[in-house]
């Protein structure tokens, strides 16, 4: 499966050649012509009123994206849901669940991880997860995970994120690339977070500004990065980021840009000697903890092994082929030393009209 992830990667981004490679992506390109007319219709039905939303009698904070996973939503909902208790509202996050078919989804045991206090429902209709929330917990206030697309449930403020390393998924709608609706969806928006800003260049977010200021010429845009804070382990014990200079690093993960993950350790001064990549939000069987365990093995006695929170909430174990396990635990903040300000009036905004 991961082999299979990495090769769709390789193909989408055109790092594969030959004439095989030429005849998939245009297959791939005439199935995105179908989907788009599709996404085009569906929001066109919505945008006249012949598909009505529903609306809860709370506020809704809708947090999501124009393209497939990867864009750091899961520590955004973790930022807003924070915000809102920290006034003393109950608070309930919904979501759709990717990955959850067997239980919880990675996204699910981070937050519920990192927040013991808000309580996260699962399921495709986030109308019906509304009402329970409303009723059955008295949830104050409601953080749609993942909603830009999900236009049945009314939302009081739609916030969407944007990865500055692969904005736009390749350029493509799904399945040539990884856009889920056409660039122009994201004047819906009231607010435009910029993930991983430390990533690129001040010109490259420049560039991305303008191009939304094109779009989108009314939309606030804020620039953010994901601030790694410490090392974790399924002990709940802690380590300082300290750990991981010049230390040589075997990196794991099963998110939607590996890539970025890579580039953390490696901003972090990890000597990252070995990587592996898995599809997003991947379950881990024991299949993949074998091989984990023996690629573990095969690294030198002195490398760290290293994933993302996402992952250990799923493996939950200490080890990996008797090698220590720790994760990395990221938080939002504001790039260039600024501050959330702007995303944080906009959540009072909302919240001061109860």
């Amino acid at each position: 499966m991961a082999r299979a992830t990495d090769y769709y990667q390789a193909l989408i981004r055109g790092h594969r050649r030959g004439v095989l490679a030429l005849f998939l992506r245009s297959g791939l390109w005439l199935a995105s012509l179908g989907y788009g007319l599709a996404v085009v219709l569906r929001n066109l039905a919505f945008t006249r009123g012949w598909k009505k939303s529903e609306r809860v009698p709370i506020p809704v904070i809708s947090v999501g994206n124009l393209t497939t996973g990867g864009t750091g939503k899961t520590p955004c909902v973790e930022y807003i849901a924070r915000h809102l208790r920290q006034k003393e509202l109950q608070v309930a996050i919904l979501s759709r669940g990717y990955g959850s078919e067997q239980g919880r989804n990675d996204e699910a045991m981070v937050l519920e991880e990192n927040l013991p206090d808000v309580p996260h429902l699962q399921g495709a209709d986030r109308v019906a997860l509304a009402q329970t929330a409303l009723e059955e917990l008295e949830s104050e206030i409601l953080v749609l995970d993942d909603g830009f697309q999900h236009r049945r449930l009314a939302r009081n403020l739609d916030i969407v994120l944007l990865d500055a390393t692969d904005p736009w998924g390749q350029g493509y709608l799904l399945p040539r690339g990884l856009l889920r609706e056409p660039r122009r969806g994201i004047r819906r928006a009231n607010l435009a977070l910029l993930t991983r800003c430390d990533q690129v260049s001040a010109d490259t977010c420049m560039q991305l500004r303008d191009q939304l200021r094109r779009l989108a010429p009314e939309l606030p845009v804020l620039e953010t990065i994901h601030q790694p804070l410490d090392l974790v382990n399924s002990a709940q014990e802690s380590a300082a980021l300290e750990r991981l200079q010049h230390q040589s690093v075997a990196g794991f993960c099963g998110i939607g840009n590996p890539t970025a993950f890579r580039r953390t350790l490696e901003q972090l001064g990890a000597e990252v000697r070995a990587f592996q990549s898995f599809p997003d939000h991947h379950r881990y069987n024991r299949e993949d903890v074998d091989h984990l365990a023996r690629w573990a093995r095969q690294q030198s006695e002195e490398t760290l092994l290293v994933c993302t929170q996402k992952d250990l909430v799923k493996l939950r174990c200490l080890h990996l082929g008797n090698r220590p396990l720790w994760a990395v635990r990221i938080g939002l903040q504001a790039h260039g030393g600024s501050t959330l300000q702007l995303l944080d009036e906009h959540l009072d905004r909302v919240s001061n009209a109860l």
